[in-house]
């Protein structure tokens, strides 16, 4: 082997090394947890999207927290609704995790009763959301939705 392929041997694995140091899981040693979500969301929408909601979120260790919900965004949408559904989060290691902004792209038309279902995610968290709704509504919007916990 030569010196010139021995040393970008030994720089390629010092690389992968400090690679595989800093890419290593704040949560190590401990397993992801599932939690879920139960909703209830009201808004409307006229090109800007908007609508506010509570929930609970319940995790697989005993962890539980009432939240506040928050959807906002843009696009091409109309309606006034009411929504009330579930969701399952995964890979997040606490109810901490679940906490923050996500974003979500997602198409829904309808009117009295409609059925939705949208994926929402924050890094590598994901929440698998499905719910049913009354009101109308027709569009395509890209949101943000954020989970807060209640005060």
């Amino acid at each position: 082997m030569s010196k010139r392929t021995l040393r970008l041997t030994a720089g390629l694995l010092c690389a992968g090394m400090i690679c595989g140091f800093s890419a290593a899981p704040a949560h190590a040693g401990k397993a992801p947890v599932k939690c879920h979500l139960t909703y209830s969301l009201s808004g409307w929408s006229a090109i800007y999207q908007h609508a506010e909601g509570r929930g609970h979120v319940r995790c697989d260790d005993g962890q539980s927290a009432s939240v506040s919900i928050s959807v906002h965004g843009g696009g091409l949408t109309a309606g006034k609704f009411h929504v009330t559904g579930h969701g399952d989060i995964s890979n997040v290691y606490g109810i901490k995790d679940v906490y923050g902004d996500y974003v979500q792209a997602g198409a829904s038309a309808g009117a009295v009763r409609s059925g939705t279902a949208q994926v929402l995610t924050k890094g590598t968290t994901s929440i698998a959301l499905s719910g049913t709704g009354e009101g109308w509504n027709i569009g395509v919007a890209i949101d943000g939705f954020t989970i807060k916990p209640v005060q």
